[in-house]
């Protein structure tokens, strides 16, 4: 990216579009509307006492909690929050962690917005920011497919350097643009183009798991 990160670009085009659709408009996050998620992105910069829960089953409770009460603040609040940008104070907010920790996280909940509309599209992403996205996606590989039960081989067919490759024996491929592999890896079914190729068997064992964070 030029002038913004795309940490950035992506937290000011979500917060375009919250703007736009509302509070009540569906996600692709289950049980969550726009003011769910919007509360959720404000709560995880803001309240690292309740962030944890998302990953620590045990502080489940206390993470729905507080953000359940977050929800509660206007939108439009919420949505400034979120725009301006991680808390001075938050972790977030240390030189580097933004780019390292909420690249994916608002490139994901901006599609999570955008494909629960109607008559959603893939967008056409420049090459810089699909190449930017491959490599976070590498990154996060093993977490987002720490559940299956074969190995993964990632094959984004939109990225300068893509080769066809037949998938070795007790392993699946995923093919297709690296936009849709990532959706797909975060468990999201609003995905388009993206092919699971191997043995059958491989393909059944994988298809069978939840994949995501």
């Amino acid at each position: 990216m030029t002038s913004q990160s795309l940490a950035q670009s992506e937290r000011a085009e979500l917060c375009d579009l919250l703007d736009a659709v509302g509070p009540d408009s569906p996600t692709l996050c289950e049980g969550w509307t726009t003011r769910d998620l919007t509360a959720h992105l404000v709560v995880r910069e803001g309240r690292p006492d309740a962030s944890a829960g998302v990953l620590v089953k045990q502080l489940e409770r206390w993470t729905e909690k507080v953000q359940n009460d977050a929800a509660k603040r206007p939108f439009p609040d919420l949505v400034d929050r979120v725009r301006s940008g991680p808390p001075r104070l938050s972790v977030f907010a240390l030189p580097g962690v933004d780019s390292i920790a909420n690249t994916m996280e608002y490139f994901v909940h901006h599609e999570d917005v955008r494909r629960a509309q109607p008559d959603w599209q893939p967008r056409e992403l420049p090459e810089e920011v699909r190449l930017e996205v491959w490599e976070r996606l590498k990154a996060s590989k093993r977490m987002l497919f720490r559940s299956s039960p074969v190995h993964v081989v990632l094959q984004p067919t939109d990225l300068p350097d893509f080769e066809l490759r037949q998938p070795p024996r007790g392993s699946v491929v995923l093919r297709g643009p690296v936009a849709e592999i990532t959706m797909h890896a975060f468990g999201r079914e609003a995905v388009r183009d993206v092919q699971v190729l191997g043995d059958p068997a491989d393909v059944e064992a994988y298809q069978a798991v939840k994949l995501g964070m």
